[in-house]
């Protein structure tokens, strides 16, 4: 979504703003969000872990985060919006003189967008500070990930899929990461040691960076699209995620098995993940 917005949108000012939910913009209201978006030109798009982040000319920052059913959209001015369409950017023509807007859909209203000024980021979004190292960003070693993991309880599902000891992970991609790495969910990842460790490592850059170069994955409720509306690829590609019952495509022997940890699906393979 990144790469998509950098395409469609960065360059472009921001030439009007329409907010529709007051939820959205909880944090700060719709005239803030308003005010600090409107005139400011688009300069760069970031992202950390599951934040998207838009820097303007202004000084200021505009933050994303999606959460459950969000959906970040660059489409032709006049398209018919979608429900739940919750906020609006209407951007400047583009050097063929095309316009689009830049529209955030939300169902369950639990996503949120944010503006503030870089120096005051540490108010308004105190949760970037707090976040871990996003792979794909700031890169990922196995000196990091051992000192993430040093004495460190629990499960290694949970560790992977805690933003604030790497962020970017989420319920599919720790799966497949897993199962890369052919690690259980429930191993206690203090106790990792070097061979694991440099598995796991890979498995991470590979699964993160092979799901972004796919467009991410596309389930069956199609909640998750690319900012030009098109699906995901990399469902194709899951190996344990949501195929529980169906017999392993990596070792082609045991089959996946589904259980629930800590409230949330966990697939895995008990032949290659023993």
């Amino acid at each position: 979504m990144r790469r998509g917005i950098e395409r469609r949108a960065v360059g472009r000012v921001i030439e009007r703003v329409e907010v529709f939910r007051e939820r959205t913009v909880r944090r700060q209201g719709r005239e803030a969000i308003i005010d600090g978006l409107s005139g400011a030109r688009i300069v760069a798009a970031r992202r950390h872990g599951k934040y998207l982040l838009c820097d303007l000319d202004t000084g200021g920052v505009l933050m994303m985060h999606l959460r459950m059913s969000g959906r970040v959209l660059v489409v032709p001015a006049g398209t018919p919006r979608p429900p739940h369409t919750q906020v609006v950017l209407h951007l400047s023509p583009d050097p063929a003189g095309n316009r689009h807007e830049m529209w955030f859909v939300d169902p369950r209203t639990f996503g949120e967008v944010v503006v503030f000024d870089r120096d005051d980021e540490e108010r308004v979004a105190p949760e970037l500070a707090r976040l871990g190292p996003d792979p794909i960003v700031d890169g990922l070693d196995e000196p990091r990930l051992a000192e993430i993991l040093r004495g460190r309880r629990g499960n290694l599902k949970a560790l992977l899929l805690d933003q604030h000891r790497i962020a970017g992970i989420g319920n599919i991609y720790a799966d497949e990461i897993l199962h890369r790495a052919r690690l259980r969910h429930d191993r206690l990842p203090m106790r990792l040691d070097l061979a694991a460790r440099k598995r796991l490592v890979a498995a991470i850059h590979f699964i993160l960076n092979d799901a972004v170069q796919q467009g991410g994955s596309t389930l069956d409720d199609t909640q998750y699209v690319g900012v030009d509306g098109e699906e995901g690829w990399f469902q194709t590609n899951h190996r344990v995620y949501d195929r529980a019952g169906e017999r392993c495509i990596t070792c082609r022997k045991a089959r996946i098995v589904r259980r629930v940890v800590a409230g949330r699906s966990t697939c895995f393979c008990p032949r290659c993940q023993h």
